[in-house]
């Protein structure tokens, strides 16, 4: 049932990217949870029994190890009225070379945020594109793994479903699916009832690129740079690019 031989180094990139956030500032991971658990307990109800959405992101803080207050006061802040009124913007742009990059940020202030991101590829001579400039070359998805024998009968159980993997596949035990970020939730859904107290080694949802490029020298320090400015901005929550490092 190995479907695209590209989803291990999918999974590989999120796995390090997991890493790389796990290991870094541990106030902005906090601050980007407490915003984003604001947000989905804003738009729906912050119940976290009702709110589907709100219990999954709920879930994932925790597994990251956010504390169990600063989840609570989101939620809190959440069921009053007025409150800061957050969006997700996402941003396009040209690195060195040939590289590129998509920067998701949440922002109360979208002028503020803007302006910081376009100063850091100033920065470097770099620029800001326009919508789809970049990101045709990239394919949104979540992906999501477990370790599981029940490899077929989770495959069976997720066509059954109407879920249609773009790739799934078994790696040394850890079962590896890719989907369609709108059926995100169902694949949760699906291996919850087939595997009680199940534990996802993945679960994310993001940017990843149909083709990977290869910095060296001067514009690998200068994408570096970059990437440190960009991820060095409150506003930031996830920078995805197709640089091979």
């Amino acid at each position: 049932m190995k479907l695209n031989i590209q989803l291990f180094g999918r999974a590989y990139e999120v796995r390090k990217a997991s890493i790389q956030k796990t290991g870094a500032a541990k106030g902005k991971l906090y601050t980007n949870y407490a915003k984003e658990i604001y947000v989905v307990a804003k738009r729906g109800t912050p119940d976290i029994e009702a709110n589907v959405a709100l219990k999954r992101l709920v879930e994932k803080a925790k597994r990251e190890q956010v504390p169990n207050d600063i989840i609570t006061r989101a939620i809190d802040k959440a069921k009053g009225s007025g409150g800061e009124d957050y969006e997700v913007v996402t941003y396009e742009g040209f690195g060195p070379g040939a590289s590129t990059l998509i920067i998701r940020t949440l922002t109360d202030n979208v002028n503020r945020t803007v302006g910081m991101v376009r100063a850091a590829f100033n920065k470097v001579h770099k620029s800001l594109g326009v919508s789809n400039s970049v990101s045709y070359n990239y394919d949104y998805l979540a992906i999501i793994s477990v370790k599981s024998e029940k490899e077929e009968e989770i495959f069976n159980a997720l066509l059954e479903s109407g879920i249609e993997p773009v790739d799934f596949e078994n790696v040394d035990g850890e079962i590896i699916i890719s989907v369609n970020p709108t059926d995100h939730n169902k694949v949760k859904d699906v291996l919850e009832s087939l595997i009680p107290n199940v534990t996802y080694e993945l679960d994310e949802e993001g940017m990843y690129p149909k083709d990977k490029v290869k910095l060296e020298g001067e514009d690998l320090e200068t994408f570096q740079k970059l990437y440190k400015m960009l991820d060095e901005i409150d506003d930031v929550t996830d920078i995805y690019h197709n640089v091979e490092l």
